[in-house]
C-alpha cells in the first residue's frame, strides 16, 4: 500500500511540474529527442540491433522446428493444413520484416503528441 501511495504521489508531482513547464518546454524536449534519433550513430545502432533481433528470431525458429514441440506445432492435432498455412503466413510476415534494410529516417512522428 505504501508503494502505491509513493507512486501516486510521484505521478501527481510529475503532473504539476509538467504543467508548470508548459508547451514550450515540451516542444524543446521533442525537438532534442528527434535530433538524437536522427543522428547517424543512433541509426546505425538501430539497424544493428534490428539485424541481430531478426537473426535471433530466425535461429530460434530453426531450433524450435527441430524439437518435439515444434513438430507438434507444425503438424497440429489432425489439422495440418491449418497449421502449415498459419506457419507460412507467419513466416511470410516475418520475411517481410527481415528482408528490409535499415532506413535513414527515424520513424518518429511528424507531429508532437498532444
Amino acid at each position: 500500500m505504501r508503494g502505491k501511495l509513493w507512486f501516486i504521489g510521484g505521478l501527481a508531482a510529475g503532473f504539476v511540474l509538467g504543467a508548470r513547464a508548459g508547451r514550450e518546454k515540451y516542444e524543446e524536449i521533442v525537438t532534442q529527442a528527434r535530433k538524437v534519433m536522427d543522428h547517424p550513430t543512433v541509426q546505425e545502432a538501430k539497424g544493428t540491433a534490428q539485424a541481430q533481433a531478426n537473426r535471433l528470431v530466425s535461429e530460434g525458429k530453426d531450433k524450435l522446428s527441430h524439437t518435439k514441440l515444434g513438430e507438434k506445432m507444425s503438424t497440429g492435432n489432425g489439422n495440418s493444413e491449418l497449421a502449415s498455412s498459419s506457419a507460412s503466413s507467419r513466416s511470410s510476415t516475418m520475411g517481410s520484416t527481415t528482408s528490409s534494410t535499415p532506413s535513414t529516417s527515424s520513424g518518429a512522428p511528424t507531429k508532437p503528441m498532444p
